[in-house]
């Protein structure tokens, strides 16, 4: 799958997510991709924070070339040693031991790029940073797995299988239709994700404690270093407010997949039950025997998604919980709790992934189980009244007895008598003083509107299941999902430019 996010590769860690599946399967930390990338640590954002600091204030006349030289080789010199194995790499919370190191390599002047800042604002700012990285990973996973349901869909425009209400089965409609519903509530998560994307993207950074101080600290260079769209105006609520309820957004969003997606493989999950499903995941990595009963194949690619999904939903809650009736200005909620909720997220959309790429749909039999019921009734009712204007409640009463009848004699809709028919017409006529009491069908027409493929084909609603509405609506998620992919690579080269930028100023502080 690839989820990209922007990062290094040497001076990242590890996040040390990977979870063990069913039968000793291993999860791969979210992140670590065959490329051996990883999202970046909070000591990564200190550095960049410090190298955008030490700019911000040799133009701002607060140190002289001189310190913001020195404090630039002191900056450069930690960022080399965190590389080597063994040396620590501070997070926020260890700000002080961070900058005693600076102070040990340039001296006691060095605090001076500490002017205007607070750890408050610090953890606040690495909190966005760290958050819209995975943000934008989060996003890609999404893209990601609404290429994969478009590529099945596709395969299945025609594929008919049947759908449920209360547990029962209700009516067929077609696996492309039925894919296409969790595209559009993927797709709608996708918009929140980039709404909430532009209120992460703005910078704290220069709020000091809550209330800024009488350094002359240029906010919004500090915020175009970073790469950040803007600042977040008020200084108490950069820090103390918006750093709750602006991540609530996020997780949010993260957990509203977290529920589409583990109600998806729930339905799913439900063909395992039954000694003939219409779709299995092929034998692999993502199946699995039992230990005892040798005819098992375990659909473990359903049940890591389900895992999954259930672990950002807690995740998402923690934040929650955490945050809940907390007065402003404490870190109960501040330490990576919703970027973990993020990371659980990315790592539900991996699984899924790869349980699209290894399900198998068996067409005959899904059709096939569609047959066996009655779910196509709902259409006789409905051209009983718009052919022969018979009233809707006679038509589907006359339908009910006629499914009574089927199950009782173990017919299926196919085989259900035609004369019989006719009776049950009769007889529901009568008892609801309908004047016409012959069934104004023909044989052959009664057989037609019992097909699951009349159905879908009669269907004439928008949105429907017909062949012209799916086939719509799949070029509809196509055109959207490649704007979301747009978006996303161009809010990644903004970050990339601003990285360039940052580097280019904080290198020219160094000198030759």
């Amino acid at each position: 799958m690839n989820i990209r996010p922007l990062c290094v590769t040497a001076r990242a860690i590890s996040l040390a997510l990977a979870l063990s599946g069913p039968a000793g399967a291993q999860s791969k930390a979210f992140g670590q991709h065959g490329d051996g990338s990883v999202p970046h640590d909070q000591f990564y954002w200190l550095e960049q924070i410090n190298k955008a600091s030490d700019v911000m204030l040799l133009e701002q006349k607060v140190i002289t070339p001189e310190l913001a030289k020195g404090i630039a080789r002191a900056v450069r010199q930690t960022l080399e040693e965190s590389d080597r194995p063994g040396h620590a790499r501070p997070d926020v919370s260890q700000y002080l031991t961070l900058e005693a190191r600076l102070v040990a390599i340039g001296g006691p002047e060095i605090t001076r790029l500490h002017s205007g800042r607070s750890r408050q604002d610090l953890q606040a700012t690495v909190n966005r940073l760290t958050l819209r990285e995975r943000l934008l990973a989060y996003v890609e996973g999404l893209i990601i797995l609404r290429e994969d349901i478009a590529k099945l869909a596709a395969e299945h425009v025609a594929t008919i299988v049947p759908a449920y209400t209360n547990g029962v089965q209700a009516q067929p409609i077609t696996l492309a239709h039925y894919l296409l519903a969790y595209d559009a509530a993927l797709a709608r998560d996708q918009a929140r994700a980039r709404e909430a994307y532009a209120r992460v993207d703005m910078s704290p950074l220069g709020s000091a404690a809550l209330g800024g101080s009488s350094f002359a600290i240029d906010r919004q260079r500090l915020a175009m270093l970073l790469g950040f769209a803007g600042v977040v105006d008020n200084t108490f609520d950069a820090n103390l407010v918006a750093s709750m309820d602006v991540p609530l957004e996020v997780v949010d969003v993260a957990e509203s997949s977290a529920l589409t997606l583990g109600s998806w493989i729930e339905d799913w999950e439900l063909q395992y039950h039954g000694p003939h499903p219409w779709l299995v995941l092929q034998d692999g990595s993502l199946t699995g025997p039992s230990s005892i009963m040798p005819q098992k194949r375990n659909p473990y690619g359903m049940i890591y998604v389900r895992a999954r999904a259930s672990e950002t939903v807690a995740a998402a809650d923690a934040f929650r919980m955490a945050a809940h009736n907390l007065a402003t200005g404490m870190l109960d909620y501040k330490h990576g709790l919703a970027d973990n909720a993020l990371d659980k997220a990315s790592g539900m959309l991996e699984e899924m992934h790869k349980m699209l790429n290894a399900v198998a749909i068996d067409p005959q039999r899904a059709l096939a189980e569609v047959n066996e019921d009655y779910s196509t009734t709902t259409e006789l009712a409905d051209a009983l009244q718009r052919e022969a204007e018979v009233p809707f409640r006679v038509g589907h009463q006359f339908a009910s007895e006629l499914v009574t009848y089927g199950r009782l004699h173990e017919l299926r809709a196919s085989q259900l008598p035609f004369d019989e028919a006719r009776r049950i017409f009769r007889e529901q006529a009568l008892r609801l003083g309908f004047a016409r009491t012959e069934l104004p069908l023909s044989e052959a027409r009664f057989r037609q509107l019992l097909t699951a493929e009349n159905l879908i084909a009669s269907a004439r609603v928008q949105g429907g299941p017909q062949r012209s509405e799916v086939e719509r609506m799949m070029s509809e998620a196509r055109a959207g999902n490649h704007e979301d992919k747009a978006w996303l690579e161009q809010m990644r080269q903004q970050l990339e430019a601003a990285q360039r930028r940052l580097d280019a100023a904080f290198g020219a502080l160094l000198g030759p």
